[in-house]
């Protein structure tokens, strides 16, 4: 009888639940659909026409250097020159005392007039013994002497001319000029004191008229430059002025435009790299040697590229990947292939089309294949763009003006860029050796 009852009451239990389930199936809301994906930004990836460009560093060299040395000894009698000063070539430096080489010069003066005077009376006495062999008043033997002093008389006069001749060079060389035009540097030998000929540095004097870069490019670079020139995607630097830009220590924008003139014979195998050269004519006011310096080179001709946010790129292993959002808002992965840095943006050498959206800014939150919730941005601030655009005119002014020219005697000259500095071809002299 119990057990009946038990079973009653679970029946009864199962039917209220049963009931109640029911009811709460009644009053559940309909459902709410898909749910929405995670918040990114996502930018239009950036095409325009641009030229890549290589950059290496350097230091600036003055063509000629001059360690100005005495080519005569003695003391010093006066330094002739402000220390720092620009000077001619041929402007007097320093002075040594002269006195010594001037009393030479007069003893080698009487001693040529006196060796003229022996040279006149042995000519006398040979013409005179001429005449008497004719007329058979005068022995051959007797001649023969007079011939023989009369050409002993000859080079004795010769050899004290020549004497003179270095003595009066001597006497030009206790002025000390300037053999260049350029900047002096500080006197390193002051008056009173004693100077050996070739031994002693009395200043350095460096030129100004144009100055060299000197820098080096690796292996890889290099045989990258040969490649394109193999294929003719650029001219070679060793037989075609490749323009340059450069940038001091101090300024970030690459303000001055010179040209390649030369480049190494061989790659140096301890350090793997390979040096070149270039030339910026009159550069301004306070541009010296030994300063450091920022080279820029145009690597490529101008073509339509595809530039992105560092940020946009993520890494897969050893593979570069962006996400590409479609038209339903889902992001799919794509490798792609980087370039250069221009500025602050990435060049995509390989992997993106004009037209495409990809994600920026939260990279990390979503995965290919899933539906996304975009907010657009800017591939880039308006800042970012114009100084991006600067760049490349500064990179195309110096190469249209040389290509511009009939025949590669032209460069651009070194200056401040303006408006339209770099508008114009100059003839360019030939290179001095």
């Amino acid at each position: 009888m119990n057990c009946f009852k038990r079973l009653i009451s679970y029946a009864g239990l199962l039917s209220a639940a049963l009931v109640l389930s029911a009811c709460s199936d009644e009053q559940a809301p309909p459902s709410a659909g898909p749910k929405a994906g995670p918040p990114v930004t996502v930018a239009e990836v950036i095409h325009q026409d641009i030229i890549e460009w290589d950059e290496f560093t350097g230091r600036l060299e003055a063509p000629e250097t001059v360690s100005l040395r005495p080519r005569v000894s003695g003391f010093i009698d006066e330094v002739l020159f402000t220390e720092g000063a620009l000077v001619e070539e041929g402007d007097p430096l320093f002075r040594i005392d002269a006195r010594p080489f001037q009393a030479e010069v007069n003893r080698l003066k009487a001693d040529l007039v006196a060796a003229q005077s022996a040279l006149a009376f042995a000519k006398s006495q040979y013409e005179r013994a001429q005449r008497l062999v004719k007329q058979k008043a005068l022995s051959q033997e007797t001649l023969d002497s007079r011939r023989a002093d009369f050409q002993q008389a000859r080079a004795s006069v010769s050899s004290v001319q020549s004497a003179l001749d270095a003595a009066e060079l001597d006497l030009d060389f206790t002025q000390v000029t300037s053999p260049i035009k350029g900047r002096v540097s500080r006197a390193l030998v002051t008056k009173g004191n004693l100077v050996a000929a070739g031994q002693n540095e009395l200043t350095t004097i460096v030129s100004t008229e144009k100055l060299f870069a000197y820098f080096d490019a690796d292996e890889n670079t290099y045989l990258d430059y040969v490649d394109r020139v193999q294929s003719g995607a650029r001219q070679s630097s060793r037989n075609h002025r490749t323009p340059v830009m450069m940038a001091l220590a101090n300024e970030s924008e690459f303000l001055h435009y010179g040209y390649i003139d030369f480049v190494d014979n061989q790659i140096d195998p301890q350090s793997g790299t390979i040096r070149a050269r270039a030339v910026f004519d009159k550069p301004k006011a306070g541009v010296i040697p030994g300063l450091f310096a920022r080279i820029r080179i145009a690597a490529s001709a101008s073509y339509n590229g595809i530039l992105i946010d560092d940020k946009a790129i993520g890494t897969d292993l050893n593979s570069k990947y962006v996400l590409v959002m479609d038209e339903n808002n889902t992001v799919q992965y794509r490798a792609v292939t980087l370039g250069d840095r221009l500025g602050e943006l990435r060049l995509i050498q390989k992997g993106l089309e004009k037209g495409e959206v990809i994600v920026v800014n939260g990279l990390q939150r979503v995965r290919p294949g899933t539906p996304v919730t975009p907010e657009r941005s800017p591939m880039a601030s308006q800042v970012v763009l114009d100084k991006l655009m600067k760049q490349q005119e500064m990179l195309r002014s110096p190469i249209d003006a040389l290509e511009a020219s009939p025949s590669d005697t032209t460069k651009v000259n070194s200056k401040e860029l303006d408006s339209s500095a770099v508008d114009e071809a100059m003839t360019v002299p030939t290179a001095e050796k």
